[in-house]
């Protein structure tokens, strides 16, 4: 069985960079790159964590198209486990068109495609009940699997002794705390971005943000805030962590990554500051290189990448 169970949106990812303007109407514009990857929280931190050396199982749906089959081999090259993604004929696989400018920020427009369709009876709860960590990545565009359905499934999850961790997307119809005030009180690490974050409580500081959330009966709040590192709040604990600096190429996939050195952290039970400067290194790694998780590096690299910044102190700690 998987250490960590990620179930949420896979997705096609078709991007091009640099694109910093739109041409006109019935015009073509010349790009220096495009490429096809796969995309999704799920999928973005699934691989995230087995590069990192996690075993790793996923779950998820996508078409029967060629999309699908590519998204279902590539995860399948990683190592990871793909016995739970289901394959639909009702839609096709969900993608998402990426256009990445010249500083590495990225706008996007996405179909939702087959992961609207999937419910909690897609799901192989004894697989997510013998993991260490149930991670559902991709709230808020899942509108098969949002709000109630979701609860339950956490529910599940944390009766069975599974850390749950939930991460969120954009959600473009403005229903945020609606569908997710039934997941936050079986929630034991929510790792939204700040801007998400904000929409969801109400609130614009971090601190007030973790709080509302925090009394919804999330027990450990990590936001995302990208350039400016991460806030990491637990009953216990408030932390402020700075991002490391490192050449943007992209920022595609960079939160994604952060959940996956997050849920790593945890898995080694290092302390909340390890945890943090941990998914901070391997959000900071993503965004070297195009994509969602090329620039990412295992768990060695980036512990290299530690000691480089940090000193030879996580050296040991790896080691434990």
């Amino acid at each position: 069985m998987s250490q960590v169970v990620c179930v949420g949106i896979l997705v096609a990812d078709v991007w091009g960079r640099p694109i910093d303007s739109q041409p006109e109407h019935g015009r073509l514009m010349l790009v220096d790159e495009i490429g096809l990857g796969v995309g999704g929280c799920a999928a973005n931190t699934g691989l995230g964590l087995a590069k990192l050396g996690v075993d790793t199982g996923l779950m998820g749906k996508v078409g029967d198209d060629g999309f699908g089959e590519f998204v279902r081999e590539e995860i399948g090259a990683h190592g990871i486990d793909t016995s739970g993604i289901r394959t639909t004929t009702e839609r096709g696989t969900s993608a998402t068109m990426i256009m990445v400018d010249s500083a590495g920020e990225r706008t996007f427009m996405h179909c939702i495609g087959a992961n609207a369709t999937m419910k909690p009876a897609d799901i192989d709860m004894a697989q997510v009940a013998a993991a260490e960590v149930f991670d559902f990545a991709g709230a808020l565009v899942m509108p098969g699997f949002d709000g109630e359905p979701a609860a339950s499934v956490m529910r599940a999850a944390q009766q069975a002794g599974t850390i749950t961790c939930l991460d969120t997307v954009w959600d473009d119809t403005g229903r945020w705390m609606e569908l997710l005030e039934p997941v936050l009180p079986h929630t034991d690490m929510f790792l939204p971005s700040l801007a998400e974050a904000v929409e969801i409580t109400g609130e614009a500081e971090p601190a007030r943000v973790a709080q509302v959330l925090m009394d919804h009966g999330v027990k450990t709040v990590g936001l995302k805030m990208g350039a400016e590192g991460c806030y990491v709040r637990t009953a216990e604990r408030e932390l402020r962590m700075p991002a490391y600096e490192v050449d943007v190429v992209d920022g595609t996939g960079s939160g994604d990554a952060f959940v996956a050195g997050f849920i790593v952290g945890t898995l080694r039970g290092w302390d909340l500051e390890d945890v943090a400067r941990l998914a901070n290194a391997v959000g900071a790694l993503c965004v070297t290189a195009p994509g969602t998780t090329a620039g990412l590096r295992d768990f060695a690299g980036t512990i290299d990448f530690l000691v480089e910044r940090e000193g030879e102190r996580w050296r040991e700690l790896a080691a434990q």
